[in-house]
């Protein structure tokens, strides 16, 4: 039993492998290889939770060791990510501008550790969904060929900016935490996941932004609600 409390953690440091090796991978040009490993890397960050309440574990350690892994995993790699997407485009300095993402994504994550309000909900984008909307283009480019050179267009690079600067703002974003499963008190929830489920079935890896545009619009939809009662 001792054991399976040190689980949440041991999934929480292989999120940051993944970051880590995701890092390397992009860096000698294997971006699809990154982008799996930042999936790979949202599994293990949710599971970590899941776990943890399993087990009956909590505490200030593993919560700051989520964080620390997430600004590698979901903020240093897919920044990486995009600077070499850009550096592919011969834009020089402009490149560096990607580390932005990076900058972003550890100020999301210090406020949301400080932030109380944030115990049921989001207010930001979180950093997993960022850095898989941002890891989905080369996914797309690699393996959807009426794709290829997607990352060129304006609109897709428009996209990523404006998705990057939400992880900072102060739009209030549903949890997918379920304390229960019935379907009247989850039916946001479970119509988004079916609806998330149909898009990547016809879409393939371009349903990602699809779906992340549409976790905000879903929650601004709920607070617009909620504000009205």
């Amino acid at each position: 039993m001792n054991l399976l409390k040190h689980l949440p953690n041991a999934m929480t440091c292989g999120n940051l492998l993944c970051g880590c090796v995701g890092v390397v991978m992009a860096l000698r040009g294997h971006l699809d290889t990154a982008a799996w490993l930042i999936g790979l890397a949202a599994v293990l960050d949710f599971g970590d939770g899941f776990v943890a309440r399993l087990v009956n574990v909590s505490g200030p350690f593993g919560k700051e060791l989520d964080s620390l892994a997430d600004v590698v995993t979901f903020g240093v790699l897919p920044a990486t990510i995009v600077f070499q997407l850009c550096w592919f485009q011969d834009l020089g300095a402009i490149s560096y501008g990607s580390f932005l993402i990076a900058i972003l994504s550890a100020l999301r994550l210090a406020n949301f550790n400080i932030d109380t309000r944030q115990s049921e909900s989001f207010i930001g984008l979180p950093v997993p969904a960022n850095a898989m909307l941002l890891g989905a283009f080369p996914l797309m480019e690699r393996y959807q060929p009426q794709f290829d050179g997607i990352w060129k267009n304006d609109i897709a690079m428009g996209m990523m900016i404006a998705f990057s600067f939400m992880l900072v703002s102060e739009v209030p974003l549903f949890a997918l935490k379920f304390k229960t499963f019935g379907w009247a008190e989850n039916r946001i929830k479970f119509s988004f996941l079916m609806a998330s489920a149909l898009l990547l079935l016809f879409l393939q890896f371009a349903a990602i932004p699809l779906i992340i545009l549409l976790y905000i619009l879903v929650s601004l939809f709920t607070q617009e609600r909620k504000s009205k009662l």
